[in-house]
Protein backbone atom coordinates (compact mmCIF):
# COMPACT_ATOMS: atom_id res chain seq x y z
CA UNK A 1 0.00 0.00 0.00
CA UNK A 2 1.03 3.63 -0.50
CA UNK A 3 1.83 5.89 2.46
CA UNK A 4 0.25 9.27 1.68
CA UNK A 5 -0.79 10.31 5.21
CA UNK A 6 1.54 9.81 8.15
CA UNK A 7 -0.86 7.49 9.99
CA UNK A 8 -0.79 5.19 6.92
CA UNK A 9 2.46 3.93 8.43
CA UNK A 10 0.47 1.76 10.82
CA UNK A 11 -1.29 -0.51 8.30
CA UNK A 12 1.77 -0.26 6.06
CA UNK A 13 4.04 -1.73 8.77
CA UNK A 14 1.55 -4.48 9.59
CA UNK A 15 1.24 -5.52 5.95
CA UNK A 16 4.88 -5.18 4.87
CA UNK A 17 6.98 -6.52 7.74
CA UNK A 18 7.11 -9.71 9.76
CA UNK A 19 5.65 -9.48 13.28
CA UNK A 20 7.97 -8.32 16.06
CA UNK A 21 7.34 -7.59 19.70
CA UNK A 22 9.52 -4.49 19.80
CA UNK A 23 8.51 -2.12 17.02
CA UNK A 24 8.53 0.47 19.83
CA UNK A 25 10.16 0.17 23.25
CA UNK A 26 10.53 2.44 26.29
CA UNK A 27 12.33 1.76 29.54
CA UNK A 28 10.21 1.89 32.70
CA UNK A 29 11.42 0.99 36.20
CA UNK A 30 14.56 -0.59 34.79
CA UNK A 31 12.81 -2.77 32.20
CA UNK A 32 12.12 -2.33 28.50
CA UNK A 33 8.38 -2.20 27.81
CA UNK A 34 7.85 -3.32 24.22
CA UNK A 35 4.99 -2.95 21.77
CA UNK A 36 4.19 -4.90 18.61
CA UNK A 37 2.59 -3.24 15.61
CA UNK A 38 -0.71 -4.89 16.54
CA UNK A 39 -0.60 -3.43 20.08
CA UNK A 40 0.50 -0.08 18.63
CA UNK A 41 -2.51 0.06 16.27
CA UNK A 42 -5.00 -1.04 18.91
CA UNK A 43 -3.85 1.63 21.39
CA UNK A 44 -3.85 4.35 18.71
CA UNK A 45 -7.37 3.48 17.60
CA UNK A 46 -8.60 3.44 21.20
CA UNK A 47 -7.17 6.92 21.81
CA UNK A 48 -8.77 8.13 18.57
CA UNK A 49 -12.15 6.74 19.66
CA UNK A 50 -11.72 8.47 23.02
CA UNK A 51 -10.95 11.80 21.33
CA UNK A 52 -13.93 11.39 18.99
CA UNK A 53 -16.18 10.67 21.98
CA UNK A 54 -14.80 13.85 23.58
CA UNK A 55 -15.99 15.88 20.60
CA UNK A 56 -12.62 16.61 18.94
CA UNK A 57 -13.20 18.06 15.47
CA UNK A 58 -10.99 18.15 12.34
CA UNK A 59 -8.54 21.01 12.62
CA UNK A 60 -8.59 21.11 16.43
CA UNK A 61 -5.12 21.64 17.91
CA UNK A 62 -3.92 19.09 20.46
CA UNK A 63 -0.62 19.60 22.29
CA UNK A 64 1.77 17.02 23.65
CA UNK A 65 4.55 17.75 26.16
CA UNK A 66 6.70 14.71 26.70
CA UNK A 67 10.13 13.19 26.60
CA UNK A 68 10.72 10.38 24.10
CA UNK A 69 8.70 7.26 24.79
CA UNK A 70 6.29 4.92 23.05
CA UNK A 71 3.26 6.89 24.28
CA UNK A 72 4.43 9.87 22.23
CA UNK A 73 3.73 7.83 19.10
CA UNK A 74 0.36 6.59 20.33
CA UNK A 75 -0.90 10.11 20.89
CA UNK A 76 0.73 11.46 17.71
CA UNK A 77 -0.93 8.94 15.40
CA UNK A 78 -4.28 9.09 17.21
CA UNK A 79 -4.45 12.87 16.80
CA UNK A 80 -3.59 12.85 13.11
CA UNK A 81 -5.89 10.04 12.00
CA UNK A 82 -8.99 11.89 13.20
CA UNK A 83 -7.99 15.04 11.31
CA UNK A 84 -6.83 17.04 14.34
CA UNK A 85 -3.47 18.83 14.33
CA UNK A 86 -0.62 17.77 16.61
CA UNK A 87 1.28 20.57 18.39
CA UNK A 88 4.36 19.00 20.02
CA UNK A 89 6.05 21.17 22.63
CA UNK A 90 9.51 20.92 24.20
CA UNK A 91 9.46 19.81 27.85
CA UNK A 92 12.20 22.34 28.63
CA UNK A 93 10.88 25.70 27.40
CA UNK A 94 10.07 28.72 29.56
CA UNK A 95 6.71 29.45 31.16
CA UNK A 96 6.21 32.44 28.85
CA UNK A 97 6.77 30.25 25.79
CA UNK A 98 4.30 27.63 27.06
CA UNK A 99 1.72 30.35 27.57
CA UNK A 100 2.34 31.85 24.14
CA UNK A 101 2.23 28.55 22.21
CA UNK A 102 -0.84 27.13 23.96
CA UNK A 103 -2.71 30.39 23.42
CA UNK A 104 -1.50 31.15 19.90
CA UNK A 105 -2.26 27.63 18.66
CA UNK A 106 -5.68 27.66 20.40
CA UNK A 107 -4.93 24.25 21.90
CA UNK A 108 -7.99 22.29 23.09
CA UNK A 109 -6.41 19.25 24.80
CA UNK A 110 -2.95 18.64 26.28
CA UNK A 111 -1.17 15.33 26.78
CA UNK A 112 1.68 15.48 29.27
CA UNK A 113 4.08 12.78 30.39
CA UNK A 114 4.38 13.41 34.13
CA UNK A 115 3.63 15.48 37.20
CA UNK A 116 6.88 17.44 37.07
CA UNK A 117 5.91 18.88 33.68
CA UNK A 118 2.31 19.41 34.71
CA UNK A 119 3.41 21.47 37.72
CA UNK A 120 5.32 23.80 35.36
CA UNK A 121 2.17 24.78 33.47
CA UNK A 122 -0.75 23.98 35.81
CA UNK A 123 -1.09 27.52 37.11
CA UNK A 124 -1.22 29.09 33.63
CA UNK A 125 -3.87 26.73 32.20
CA UNK A 126 -6.84 28.79 33.52
CA UNK A 127 -5.51 31.67 31.41
CA UNK A 128 -5.72 29.64 28.16
CA UNK A 129 -9.33 29.99 26.94
CA UNK A 130 -9.60 27.06 24.51
CA UNK A 131 -8.32 24.24 26.74
CA UNK A 132 -10.95 21.60 27.48
CA UNK A 133 -8.86 18.94 29.17
CA UNK A 134 -5.44 17.66 30.23
CA UNK A 135 -4.35 14.02 30.20
CA UNK A 136 -1.31 12.74 32.06
CA UNK A 137 0.34 9.50 30.91
CA UNK A 138 0.29 7.60 34.21
CA UNK A 139 -2.34 7.29 36.90
CA UNK A 140 -2.38 10.15 39.39
CA UNK A 141 -5.05 10.76 42.00
CA UNK A 142 -7.65 13.24 40.83
CA UNK A 143 -6.24 13.64 37.32
CA UNK A 144 -7.34 12.26 33.97
CA UNK A 145 -4.77 9.91 32.52
CA UNK A 146 -4.08 8.30 29.18
CA UNK A 147 -5.55 4.96 30.28
CA UNK A 148 -8.82 6.72 31.10
CA UNK A 149 -9.00 7.98 27.52
CA UNK A 150 -8.07 4.55 26.13
CA UNK A 151 -10.82 2.95 28.24
CA UNK A 152 -13.31 5.57 27.05
CA UNK A 153 -12.35 4.73 23.48
CA UNK A 154 -12.73 0.99 24.01
CA UNK A 155 -16.18 1.56 25.49
CA UNK A 156 -17.19 3.87 22.61
CA UNK A 157 -15.66 2.41 19.42
CA UNK A 158 -17.10 4.35 16.47
CA UNK A 159 -15.25 2.72 13.59
CA UNK A 160 -17.47 4.19 10.83
CA UNK A 161 -16.76 7.72 12.09
CA UNK A 162 -13.02 7.00 12.40
CA UNK A 163 -12.89 5.62 8.86
CA UNK A 164 -14.87 8.63 7.63
CA UNK A 165 -12.37 11.00 9.27
CA UNK A 166 -9.41 9.11 7.80
CA UNK A 167 -10.88 9.11 4.30
CA UNK A 168 -11.40 12.88 4.43
CA UNK A 169 -7.74 13.63 5.17
CA UNK A 170 -5.64 14.65 2.17
CA UNK A 171 -1.86 14.56 1.82
CA UNK A 172 -1.68 18.37 1.65
CA UNK A 173 -3.62 18.83 4.90
CA UNK A 174 -1.71 20.20 7.89
CA UNK A 175 -0.55 17.33 10.10
CA UNK A 176 1.36 19.30 12.69
CA UNK A 177 2.33 22.77 13.84
CA UNK A 178 5.84 22.83 15.22
CA UNK A 179 6.87 25.94 17.11
CA UNK A 180 10.50 26.86 16.51
CA UNK A 181 12.17 28.50 19.45
CA UNK A 182 14.24 30.90 17.38
CA UNK A 183 17.00 33.08 18.77
CA UNK A 184 14.82 36.19 19.13
CA UNK A 185 11.12 37.02 19.56
CA UNK A 186 8.15 34.71 20.01
CA UNK A 187 8.25 31.14 18.66
CA UNK A 188 6.93 30.69 15.10
CA UNK A 189 4.36 27.99 14.33
CA UNK A 190 5.56 26.06 11.29
CA UNK A 191 2.68 24.28 9.51
CA UNK A 192 3.80 20.99 7.97
CA UNK A 193 1.54 18.77 5.89
CA UNK A 194 1.51 14.98 5.67
CA UNK A 195 3.13 15.30 2.24
CA UNK A 196 5.90 17.57 3.54
CA UNK A 197 7.12 15.05 6.09
CA UNK A 198 6.42 11.90 4.06
CA UNK A 199 8.35 13.25 1.06
CA UNK A 200 11.28 13.81 3.39
CA UNK A 201 11.47 10.38 4.99
CA UNK A 202 10.85 8.62 1.69
CA UNK A 203 13.67 10.60 0.09
CA UNK A 204 16.20 9.43 2.69
CA UNK A 205 14.88 5.88 3.01
CA UNK A 206 17.55 4.47 0.66
CA UNK A 207 20.42 5.52 2.93
CA UNK A 208 20.36 3.13 5.95
CA UNK A 209 22.12 -0.10 4.88
CA UNK A 210 20.00 -2.33 7.13
CA UNK A 211 16.92 -4.53 6.87
CA UNK A 212 13.84 -4.70 9.11
CA UNK A 213 15.79 -6.50 11.86
CA UNK A 214 17.70 -3.30 12.68
CA UNK A 215 17.34 -1.47 15.99
CA UNK A 216 17.62 2.26 16.59
CA UNK A 217 18.18 4.25 19.76
CA UNK A 218 16.36 7.57 19.99
CA UNK A 219 17.24 10.30 22.47
CA UNK A 220 16.85 13.63 20.63
CA UNK A 221 13.47 15.28 21.34
CA UNK A 222 10.64 13.88 19.22
CA UNK A 223 9.02 17.31 19.36
CA UNK A 224 11.82 18.50 17.05
CA UNK A 225 11.18 17.76 13.38
CA UNK A 226 14.63 16.19 12.88
CA UNK A 227 14.11 13.29 15.27
CA UNK A 228 10.42 13.11 14.45
CA UNK A 229 11.03 12.61 10.73
CA UNK A 230 13.62 9.93 11.48
CA UNK A 231 11.17 8.30 13.88
CA UNK A 232 8.72 7.94 10.98
CA UNK A 233 11.55 6.74 8.71
CA UNK A 234 12.40 3.95 11.13
CA UNK A 235 8.78 2.79 11.12
CA UNK A 236 8.64 3.05 7.31
CA UNK A 237 11.65 0.70 7.16
CA UNK A 238 10.34 -1.65 9.85
CA UNK A 239 13.16 -0.90 12.32
CA UNK A 240 12.69 -1.33 16.08
CA UNK A 241 12.79 2.02 17.88
CA UNK A 242 14.11 2.06 21.45
CA UNK A 243 13.79 5.32 23.41
CA UNK A 244 16.71 6.17 25.68
CA UNK A 245 15.83 7.06 29.26
CA UNK A 246 17.84 10.29 29.10
CA UNK A 247 20.98 11.71 27.57
CA UNK A 248 22.84 10.53 30.66
CA UNK A 249 21.95 6.89 30.04
CA UNK A 250 22.85 6.71 26.35
CA UNK A 251 26.08 4.74 26.85
CA UNK A 252 24.35 2.13 29.02
CA UNK A 253 21.34 1.99 26.70
CA UNK A 254 23.59 1.47 23.69
CA UNK A 255 25.34 -1.47 25.34
CA UNK A 256 21.93 -2.88 26.22
CA UNK A 257 20.11 -2.35 22.91
CA UNK A 258 23.10 -2.67 20.53
CA UNK A 259 21.51 -0.41 17.91
CA UNK A 260 22.50 -0.07 14.27
CA UNK A 261 21.41 3.59 14.07
CA UNK A 262 21.79 6.57 16.37
CA UNK A 263 20.75 10.11 15.45
CA UNK A 264 22.54 12.82 17.36
CA UNK A 265 23.85 16.35 17.50
CA UNK A 266 27.60 17.03 17.24
CA UNK A 267 27.84 17.80 20.96
CA UNK A 268 27.40 14.12 21.87
CA UNK A 269 30.17 13.10 19.46
CA UNK A 270 32.39 15.77 20.98
CA UNK A 271 31.71 14.33 24.44
CA UNK A 272 32.50 10.81 23.24
CA UNK A 273 35.76 12.07 21.74
CA UNK A 274 36.65 13.85 24.99
CA UNK A 275 36.04 10.61 26.92
CA UNK A 276 38.20 8.66 24.50
CA UNK A 277 40.98 11.21 24.88
CA UNK A 278 40.72 11.15 28.67
CA UNK A 279 40.71 7.33 28.69
CA UNK A 280 43.89 7.34 26.63
CA UNK A 281 45.67 9.52 29.19
CA UNK A 282 44.88 6.96 31.89
CA UNK A 283 46.79 4.25 30.02
CA UNK A 284 50.46 3.64 30.64
CA UNK A 285 53.48 2.49 28.69
CA UNK A 286 53.08 0.96 25.25
CA UNK A 287 49.29 0.83 25.49
CA UNK A 288 49.19 4.60 25.83
CA UNK A 289 51.50 5.16 22.86
CA UNK A 290 49.49 2.78 20.68
CA UNK A 291 46.22 4.49 21.68
CA UNK A 292 47.42 7.97 20.71
CA UNK A 293 49.09 6.78 17.51
CA UNK A 294 45.69 5.31 16.57
CA UNK A 295 43.92 8.53 17.57
CA UNK A 296 46.20 10.77 15.55
CA UNK A 297 46.01 8.43 12.56
CA UNK A 298 42.20 8.64 12.67
CA UNK A 299 42.25 12.44 12.74
CA UNK A 300 44.12 12.41 9.39
CA UNK A 301 41.73 9.97 7.69
CA UNK A 302 40.68 10.54 4.08
CA UNK A 303 38.04 8.63 2.16
CA UNK A 304 38.61 6.05 -0.57
CA UNK A 305 42.17 5.20 0.43
CA UNK A 306 43.46 8.62 -0.57
CA UNK A 307 46.19 8.49 2.10
CA UNK A 308 47.79 5.50 0.36
CA UNK A 309 48.41 1.81 1.04
CA UNK A 310 50.78 2.31 3.98
CA UNK A 311 48.24 4.47 5.84
CA UNK A 312 45.54 1.85 5.21
CA UNK A 313 47.86 -0.89 6.50
CA UNK A 314 48.41 1.00 9.74
CA UNK A 315 44.69 1.61 9.97
CA UNK A 316 44.01 -2.15 9.80
CA UNK A 317 46.54 -2.79 12.56
CA UNK A 318 45.10 -0.10 14.82
CA UNK A 319 41.60 -1.36 14.09
CA UNK A 320 42.44 -4.69 15.75
CA UNK A 321 44.28 -3.01 18.64
CA UNK A 322 42.17 0.09 19.35
CA UNK A 323 39.20 0.91 17.11
CA UNK A 324 37.40 -2.36 17.77
CA UNK A 325 37.23 -1.41 21.46
CA UNK A 326 35.65 1.92 20.57
CA UNK A 327 32.95 0.12 18.58
CA UNK A 328 32.33 -2.32 21.43
CA UNK A 329 31.71 0.63 23.77
CA UNK A 330 28.96 1.78 21.36
CA UNK A 331 27.19 -1.56 21.13
CA UNK A 332 29.55 -3.62 19.00
CA UNK A 333 27.54 -3.71 15.76
CA UNK A 334 27.98 -1.76 12.56
CA UNK A 335 26.71 1.66 13.64
CA UNK A 336 25.32 4.46 11.50
CA UNK A 337 25.44 7.82 13.28
CA UNK A 338 23.31 10.57 11.74
CA UNK A 339 24.43 14.03 12.85
CA UNK A 340 22.33 17.16 12.48
CA UNK A 341 21.17 20.31 14.21
CA UNK A 342 24.57 22.02 14.05
CA UNK A 343 27.83 21.84 12.11
CA UNK A 344 29.85 18.67 12.65
CA UNK A 345 33.57 19.25 13.00
CA UNK A 346 35.36 17.49 10.11
CA UNK A 347 37.92 16.01 12.53
CA UNK A 348 35.13 14.12 14.32
CA UNK A 349 33.74 12.79 11.05
CA UNK A 350 37.24 11.64 10.07
CA UNK A 351 37.94 10.01 13.40
CA UNK A 352 34.74 8.00 13.73
CA UNK A 353 34.69 6.99 10.06
CA UNK A 354 38.28 5.77 10.30
CA UNK A 355 37.30 3.73 13.36
CA UNK A 356 34.58 1.92 11.40
CA UNK A 357 31.67 3.99 12.74
CA UNK A 358 29.72 5.44 9.82
CA UNK A 359 28.95 9.12 10.38
CA UNK A 360 26.76 11.03 7.97
CA UNK A 361 25.72 14.65 8.31
CA UNK A 362 22.49 16.33 7.27
CA UNK A 363 21.25 19.89 7.01
CA UNK A 364 17.83 21.47 7.05
CA UNK A 365 15.28 23.50 8.99
CA UNK A 366 11.91 22.93 10.59
CA UNK A 367 10.43 24.78 7.62
CA UNK A 368 11.91 22.17 5.23
CA UNK A 369 10.58 19.08 7.06
CA UNK A 370 13.62 19.15 7.76
CA UNK A 371 16.26 17.71 5.38
CA UNK A 372 17.63 19.76 2.48
CA UNK A 373 20.91 17.89 2.04
CA UNK A 374 22.41 14.78 3.62
CA UNK A 375 25.43 12.55 3.17
CA UNK A 376 24.90 9.05 1.80
CA UNK A 377 26.96 6.05 0.66
CA UNK A 378 26.77 6.68 -3.08
CA UNK A 379 29.69 8.03 -5.13
CA UNK A 380 30.54 11.55 -3.85
CA UNK A 381 27.93 11.02 -1.15
CA UNK A 382 30.34 11.94 1.65
CA UNK A 383 32.82 14.79 1.69
CA UNK A 384 34.23 15.95 5.01
CA UNK A 385 33.27 19.55 5.76
CA UNK A 386 30.02 19.36 3.76
CA UNK A 387 26.48 18.21 4.53
CA UNK A 388 26.36 15.93 1.51
CA UNK A 389 24.37 16.07 -1.72
CA UNK A 390 21.06 17.88 -2.06
CA UNK A 391 18.15 15.59 -1.19
CA UNK A 392 16.50 13.75 -4.05
CA UNK A 393 13.42 15.62 -5.27
CA UNK A 394 14.58 18.90 -3.71
CA UNK A 395 16.09 21.89 -5.54
CA UNK A 396 18.74 24.19 -4.13
CA UNK A 397 20.26 27.34 -5.57
CA UNK A 398 22.65 29.88 -4.11
CA UNK A 399 21.44 33.48 -4.26
CA UNK A 400 23.69 36.34 -5.28
CA UNK A 401 24.44 37.18 -1.64
CA UNK A 402 25.34 33.55 -0.87
CA UNK A 403 22.04 32.58 0.79
CA UNK A 404 20.81 28.99 0.34
CA UNK A 405 17.38 28.86 -1.34
CA UNK A 406 15.31 25.69 -1.44
CA UNK A 407 12.26 24.46 -3.36
CA UNK A 408 10.45 21.12 -3.21
CA UNK A 409 7.67 19.03 -1.65
CA UNK A 410 9.31 19.45 1.77
CA UNK A 411 8.68 23.20 2.02
CA UNK A 412 6.22 24.14 4.77
CA UNK A 413 2.71 25.39 4.10
CA UNK A 414 3.56 28.53 6.05
CA UNK A 415 3.73 30.08 9.50
CA UNK A 416 0.50 29.71 11.48
CA UNK A 417 -1.42 33.03 11.63
CA UNK A 418 1.56 34.84 10.07
CA UNK A 419 0.88 35.39 6.33
CA UNK A 420 3.30 38.31 6.01
CA UNK A 421 6.08 36.36 7.66
CA UNK A 422 5.33 33.46 5.31
CA UNK A 423 5.61 35.75 2.25
CA UNK A 424 8.94 36.98 3.54
CA UNK A 425 10.25 33.42 3.86
CA UNK A 426 8.84 31.94 0.62
CA UNK A 427 9.16 34.17 -2.46
CA UNK A 428 6.72 34.43 -5.36
CA UNK A 429 8.55 31.66 -7.26
CA UNK A 430 8.24 29.21 -4.36
CA UNK A 431 11.86 29.42 -3.15
CA UNK A 432 12.25 29.19 0.62
CA UNK A 433 14.95 31.52 1.96
CA UNK A 434 16.89 29.59 4.61
CA UNK A 435 18.88 32.48 6.06
CA UNK A 436 21.99 30.29 5.84
CA UNK A 437 24.98 30.97 3.62
CA UNK A 438 26.50 28.20 1.56
CA UNK A 439 28.06 26.95 -1.64
CA UNK A 440 27.70 23.91 -3.87
CA UNK A 441 30.90 21.91 -4.27
CA UNK A 442 31.99 20.73 -7.76
CA UNK A 443 30.91 17.15 -6.93
CA UNK A 444 27.44 18.33 -5.84
CA UNK A 445 27.72 18.48 -2.04
CA UNK A 446 26.37 21.45 -0.12
CA UNK A 447 28.72 23.32 2.20
CA UNK A 448 27.39 25.66 4.89
CA UNK A 449 29.54 28.77 5.29
CA UNK A 450 27.63 30.85 7.82
CA UNK A 451 24.38 32.46 8.86
CA UNK A 452 23.18 35.50 6.89
CA UNK A 453 21.78 37.39 9.88
CA UNK A 454 24.86 36.70 11.97
CA UNK A 455 27.25 38.59 9.69
CA UNK A 456 28.74 41.64 11.35
CA UNK A 457 30.97 44.44 10.10
CA UNK A 458 34.10 45.69 11.82
CA UNK A 459 34.85 49.40 12.10
CA UNK A 460 37.14 48.94 9.09
CA UNK A 461 34.14 47.87 6.99
CA UNK A 462 35.12 44.18 6.80
CA UNK A 463 32.34 41.59 7.07
CA UNK A 464 32.87 38.63 9.40
CA UNK A 465 30.76 35.46 9.54
CA UNK A 466 31.21 34.22 13.12
CA UNK A 467 29.86 30.67 12.77
CA UNK A 468 32.69 29.16 10.68
CA UNK A 469 35.23 30.71 13.06
CA UNK A 470 33.37 29.31 16.08
CA UNK A 471 33.08 25.86 14.51
CA UNK A 472 36.81 25.79 13.82
CA UNK A 473 37.82 26.90 17.31
CA UNK A 474 35.51 24.28 18.84
CA UNK A 475 37.79 21.64 17.32
CA UNK A 476 40.04 22.40 20.28
CA UNK A 477 39.60 19.91 23.10
CA UNK A 478 39.81 22.82 25.53
CA UNK A 479 36.91 24.81 24.05
CA UNK A 480 33.35 23.74 24.80
CA UNK A 481 31.44 26.84 23.63
CA UNK A 482 32.46 30.09 21.99
CA UNK A 483 30.90 33.25 20.60
CA UNK A 484 32.75 35.58 18.25
CA UNK A 485 31.90 39.29 18.62
CA UNK A 486 33.14 42.54 17.14
CA UNK A 487 30.30 44.53 15.56
CA UNK A 488 31.71 48.01 14.71
CA UNK A 489 34.95 47.20 16.53
CA UNK A 490 38.47 47.24 15.11
CA UNK A 491 38.90 43.46 15.39
CA UNK A 492 37.14 40.22 16.35
CA UNK A 493 36.99 39.07 19.96
CA UNK A 494 35.54 36.01 21.67
CA UNK A 495 34.00 34.78 24.88
CA UNK A 496 34.97 31.16 25.54
CA UNK A 497 33.43 28.53 27.79
CA UNK A 498 36.02 25.82 28.43
CA UNK A 499 35.18 22.15 28.11
CA UNK A 500 35.42 21.71 31.87
CA UNK A 501 35.45 17.91 31.75
CA UNK A 502 38.51 17.96 29.51
CA UNK A 503 40.10 20.78 31.50
CA UNK A 504 39.81 18.68 34.67
CA UNK A 505 41.41 15.74 32.89
CA UNK A 506 44.24 17.94 31.57
CA UNK A 507 44.86 19.41 35.04
CA UNK A 508 45.03 15.90 36.48
CA UNK A 509 47.67 14.87 33.92
CA UNK A 510 49.64 18.07 34.60
CA UNK A 511 49.28 17.55 38.36
CA UNK A 512 47.41 20.83 38.81
CA UNK A 513 44.96 20.83 41.71
CA UNK A 514 41.47 21.55 40.36
CA UNK A 515 39.37 23.69 42.69
CA UNK A 516 36.44 25.49 41.05
CA UNK A 517 35.75 26.43 37.45
CA UNK A 518 36.00 30.13 38.26
CA UNK A 519 39.32 29.78 40.04
CA UNK A 520 40.81 27.62 37.29
CA UNK A 521 40.02 30.01 34.41
CA UNK A 522 41.88 32.74 36.25
CA UNK A 523 45.12 30.75 36.63
CA UNK A 524 47.94 32.20 34.49
CA UNK A 525 49.10 28.73 33.44
CA UNK A 526 45.66 27.79 32.16
CA UNK A 527 45.14 31.11 30.38
CA UNK A 528 48.53 30.65 28.74
CA UNK A 529 47.42 27.20 27.52
CA UNK A 530 44.27 28.72 26.03
CA UNK A 531 46.35 31.39 24.30
CA UNK A 532 48.31 28.57 22.66
CA UNK A 533 45.01 27.16 21.33
CA UNK A 534 43.94 30.60 20.08
CA UNK A 535 47.27 31.09 18.31
CA UNK A 536 47.00 27.68 16.64
CA UNK A 537 43.53 28.18 15.19
CA UNK A 538 44.12 31.84 14.31
CA UNK A 539 46.61 30.62 11.69
CA UNK A 540 43.67 29.24 9.70
CA UNK A 541 42.06 32.66 9.19
CA UNK A 542 42.77 35.96 7.51
CA UNK A 543 43.88 38.92 9.60
CA UNK A 544 40.40 40.44 10.01
CA UNK A 545 38.97 37.09 11.22
CA UNK A 546 41.64 36.32 13.82
CA UNK A 547 40.58 36.36 17.49
CA UNK A 548 42.70 39.16 18.93
CA UNK A 549 41.07 39.48 22.35
CA UNK A 550 39.29 36.84 24.40
CA UNK A 551 38.11 35.92 27.87
CA UNK A 552 37.04 32.73 29.64
CA UNK A 553 33.71 32.18 31.37
CA UNK A 554 33.20 29.99 34.41
CA UNK A 555 29.75 28.62 33.61
CA UNK A 556 28.39 26.60 30.70
CA UNK A 557 25.65 28.04 28.48
CA UNK A 558 22.41 26.10 28.72
CA UNK A 559 18.86 26.38 27.51
CA UNK A 560 17.69 26.83 31.10
CA UNK A 561 19.98 29.84 31.67
CA UNK A 562 18.94 31.39 28.35
CA UNK A 563 22.09 31.44 26.21
CA UNK A 564 21.16 28.66 23.76
CA UNK A 565 18.02 27.34 22.09
CA UNK A 566 16.72 23.78 22.63
CA UNK A 567 18.58 22.85 19.42
CA UNK A 568 21.84 24.23 20.91
CA UNK A 569 22.07 27.34 18.71
CA UNK A 570 23.53 30.45 20.29
CA UNK A 571 21.11 33.18 21.36
CA UNK A 572 23.53 35.90 20.35
CA UNK A 573 21.45 38.84 21.51
CA UNK A 574 20.85 37.24 24.91
CA UNK A 575 24.56 36.50 25.34
CA UNK A 576 25.52 40.01 24.23
CA UNK A 577 23.14 41.50 26.79
CA UNK A 578 24.14 39.19 29.64
CA UNK A 579 27.88 39.68 29.11
CA UNK A 580 27.85 43.28 27.87
CA UNK A 581 30.50 44.40 30.36
CA UNK A 582 32.86 41.53 29.54
CA UNK A 583 32.45 42.13 25.81
CA UNK A 584 33.22 45.83 26.26
CA UNK A 585 36.35 44.91 28.19
CA UNK A 586 37.58 42.81 25.24
CA UNK A 587 37.93 45.95 23.13
CA UNK A 588 39.34 48.37 25.69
Amino acid sequence: MEVTRIFDLLPYCELKFKPKDDLLASKENGHWVKYSIKQYREIVDSISYGLLASGVQPGDKIAQISANRAEWNFVDMAIMQIGAIHVPIYPTISESDYKYILGHAEVTYIFISGMDLLRKIQHILPEIPHIKGVYIYKEQDGLKNLNDLILMGRNNPDQPLLEQRKAAIQEDDVATIIYTSGTTGNPKGVMLSHKNIISNFKSVSYIPPFDENAKTLSYLPLCHVYERMLNYLYQYLGFSVYYAESIGTITDNMKDVKPEILSTVPRLLEKIYDKLHSAGHKLTGARRWIFFWALHLALRYELNGTNGWFYELKRKIYDKLVYVKWREALGGKRLLVVSGGAALQPRLARLFTCAGIDVIEGYGLTETSPVIAVSDFTKNGIKFGTVGPVLRGVQVKIAGDGEILCKGPNIMKGYYKEPEMTKEAIDSEGWFHTGDLGQLEPEGQLKITGRKKELFKTSFGKYISPQPIEDTFKESLFIGQIIVVGENRKFAGALIVPDFDFLKSWCNVKEIEYTTNLEMIGMPRIRKRFQTEINHYNKLFGDTEKIKSWDLLGEEWTFETGEITPTLKLKRNAIAKKYADKISTLFE
